[in-house]
């Protein structure tokens, strides 16, 4: 029988990926802070639709906004490992890397009790060493990498790369890959950065990207009897009001597709049994 799901991620950063590139003054700061106006009316509209998502939060903000983070908890939905600061792990040496996600682990158990059972990574951007570490720490799944668009897989460690030679495979590990993508995240769509001399102008007409997600949905049922597609979202993003409108287009959209709503961490334990099962 087919089965097709949607999972709604949120990356609840604040004002911790402003600070990450260096800014720190009052207006990015409050850019961020929005984010926790964004993080109430999502809250509401998933309790509304009976929906729980997963969501993804640096330890900073855990310990700056705890008493948003505890209401995300409370109505049910999963807290993953999103690092310490939003320093993505690339560009952290090696015992300022390991320190930060032990941190951040040590947050989330004092405000759920347990670790966590996901990470995924301030920016999209492992290490070399960042499986070790998730692996170590008793995470069951990442949600950083893009080797596919709707279908799990097992991710590898110690891969050597170099531009002049083929790439060498690493070892196949037991970690479960829940593949993300940009074209699925709302922030390069919607938010206007400029950091150095780079622009990225974002402020995308919200329905040209809702049909896109809606587009890459119908494909994955068209050509796939069992698949997941996970949807990046940024509170400070999705939180202005014509986006929390398409947000609401996209869940309707996606539900008369025949979408099941699960959490990225339902996902890799389904995707477990599949495999224990012979059936992926």
């Amino acid at each position: 029988m087919p089965r097709h799901i949607a999972c709604l991620s949120f990356d609840f950063d604040t004002w911790s990926g402003f600070a990450s590139r260096g800014m720190t003054t009052p207006t990015p700061v409050s850019r961020g802070e929005f984010g926790v106006v964004g993080a109430g009316r999502i809250l509401d509209l998933l309790g509304s639709r009976g929906i729980k998502a997963s969501w993804y939060v640096p330890g900073v903000v855990i310990k700056t906004y705890p008493q948003a983070c505890e209401r995300i908890l409370r109505e049910g939905h999963e807290i993953g490992h999103h690092g310490w600061s939003h320093v993505p792990p690339a560009a952290l040496e090696a015992t300022k890397e390991a320190d930060e996600f032990a941190l951040a682990v040590e947050a989330i158990k004092q405000l759920q009790g347990k670790g966590p059972v996901g990470y995924r990574s301030p920016s999209w951007d492992l290490s070399d060493r960042t499986i070790d570490l998730i692996r170590e720490h008793g995470c069951q799944y990442d949600s950083s990498m893009m080797g596919h668009d709707c279908q799990p897989y097992f991710a590898r460690r110690g891969d050597v790369c170099v531009a002049d030679a083929p790439l060498q495979f690493g070892e196949v590990t037991d970690l479960v890959e829940i593949p993300i993508s940009w074209s699925l995240d709302d922030h390069p769509h919607f938010e206007f950065f400029r950091v150095g001399g780079a622009v990225m102008p974002g402020l995308a007409n919200a329905n040209a990207v809702l049909e896109n997600w809606l587009a890459d949905f119908e494909y994955m049922t068209r050509t796939n009897e069992w698949g997941m597609l996970v949807f990046t979202f940024h509170p400070y993003v999705i939180g202005r009001g014509h986006r929390m409108m398409m947000l609401e287009k996209l869940i309707d959209g996606v539900t008369k597709m025949g979408a099941e709503f699960r959490t990225l961490e339902q996902v890799q334990q389904e995707y477990r049994d599949r495999v224990k099962a012979g059936i992926a």
